[in-house]
């Protein structure tokens, strides 16, 4: 387990004032209550937001305990380490304010979960703390949102499904955003320009960037070519228009460490990418064009201190982001095809029923930390794990149970 059996909560939320940890409160209240089958608390550096939240989330949260801690003090996260058995993390950019507590989970054997995307600093919070980790048993999962639970969850389904149905997994993987809608939080804007600007930066993190093993095990590569959209393409397998889509940099690389932490499940030489359906016909290819172009100007605006004030002026500020109504009326569907060295396809797809950045997210983030908590068991060592290679089939139980995600085979050929 983790650092006591004697911990007060079976987890806390730290930086439970975020906007997603807004959101993730409210669910917990309204799905767990505070003190009955779930123990937890709420943490942050301000006393009077975090009793304000409280107030917020109602009656039911008159006796939800708060702990203060700042997200630098690592006295006060040791504290709080030693009150729970998992931490659930939404302070970023995690690149700025997140390795002190991954630091201190690591130490103490707290096991730890969050919603990270930042693919650079995962891989520096690998390389300086995964021996520790190892050490205390404390079990660090990363990328529990939008980014990765779909693509990561909705790979291993694929995989368990070609297994069942053709008795070995898909070499080849795809992954196609067909429809997603939902709002835009500072939050995510702010975490996509610090990895610009460190990139713009550091021409080191720019080849790291591209390099889609980057947080894999450094026994963990493949001789084939891995697929990289770039540019507007047209799909045949929907007969739809392409564009490279924004998580894909880190789902990719998620997928491809779930693959090297199960022992090359999916095999050696898997190949694995991911876009976004922009429609058919000319009105598809224009929009794919398009939504390359924006991108391009994102990046490159974000990457270099002169235009940097202008995107930053332009996108949401952190604490900002989708209305309660946005969140309600938002869904996303995205679908997997995976082939066979044979030939046999394997379609799949996964749904969820909330805006994905943070309606959507919080559940699953939640239900993450609450499967940390209760049922992953001892097989589970410490160390850096993915949504998939440490939660499975019991995370997606409680993903389709609890938290409005659907995850379904389409076709079998």
């Amino acid at each position: 387990m983790t650092n006591t059996t004697a911990a007060n909560y079976d987890l806390v939320v730290f930086g439970a004032t975020s906007f997603v940890g807004q959101i993730l409160t409210r669910y917990l209240v309204e799905n767990y209550g505070t003190d009955k089958e779930v123990k937890w608390a709420i943490a942050g550096r301000s006393e009077s937001k975090l009793e304000k939240l409280r107030a917020d989330l109602g009656s039911a949260a008159g006796a939800l305990p708060v702990i203060l801690a700042d997200a630098g003090d690592e006295s006060a996260l040791r504290d709080l380490c030693k009150q729970t058995r998992v931490v659930i993390s939404t302070v970023g950019p995690y690149a700025l304010f997140g390795e002190t507590l991954v630091k201190v989970c690591a130490e103490t054997g707290t096991d730890y979960c969050d919603l990270t995307g930042e693919v650079q600093w995962i891989r520096r919070m690998i390389e300086r703390y995964e021996d520790q980790a190892q050490k205390s048993g404390a079990r660090i999962v990363h990328c529990c949102g939008f980014d990765s639970i779909p693509s990561d969850m909705g790979v291993w389904f694929l995989q368990q499904e070609a297994e069942k149905a053709f008795g070995k997994p898909c070499q080849d993987v795809r992954m196609r955003v067909k429809v997603a809608k939902g709002g835009l939080s500072g939050g995510t804007v702010a975490s996509m320009i610090n990895i610009a600007k460190e990139a713009g930066a550091d021409p080191k993190l720019r080849k790291e960037l591209a390099n889609p093993f980057s947080i894999c095990p450094p026994s963990h590569r493949s001789e084939t070519r891995q697929p990289n959209l770039k540019s507007a393409e047209f799909d045949e397998n929907f007969n739809a228009w392409l564009a490279p889509f924004v998580m894909g940099a880190i789902n990719t690389r998620v997928v491809h460490r779930s693959n090297a932490l199960q022992g090359a499940r999916y095999g050696k030489e898997f190949t694995y990418d991911e876009a976004i359906m922009t429609g058919k016909g000319t009105k598809g290819r224009l929009a794919a064009y398009g939504m390359v172009g924006a991108l391009g100007a994102f990046f490159t605006a974000s990457a270099i201190k002169p235009t940097r004030w202008i995107v930053e002026k332009l996108v949401p500020k952190p604490g900002e982001g989708p209305t309660p109504e946005e969140q309600e009326n938002g869904f996303y569907d995205i679908r997997f095809v995976g082939k066979t060295p044979d030939g046999k396809t394997m379609i799949t797809k996964v749904t969820g029923d909330r805006d994905p950045g943070y309606g959507s997210t919080s559940k699953m983030l939640g239900e993450a930390g609450l499967c940390l908590a209760f049922d992953v068991d001892e097989s589970v060592k410490g160390g850096f794990w993915t949504p998939s290679s440490a939660l499975d089939g019991k995370l997606l139980e409680r993903l389709q149970a609890n938290a409005g995600l659907t995850f379904e085979v389409v076709e079998s050929r």
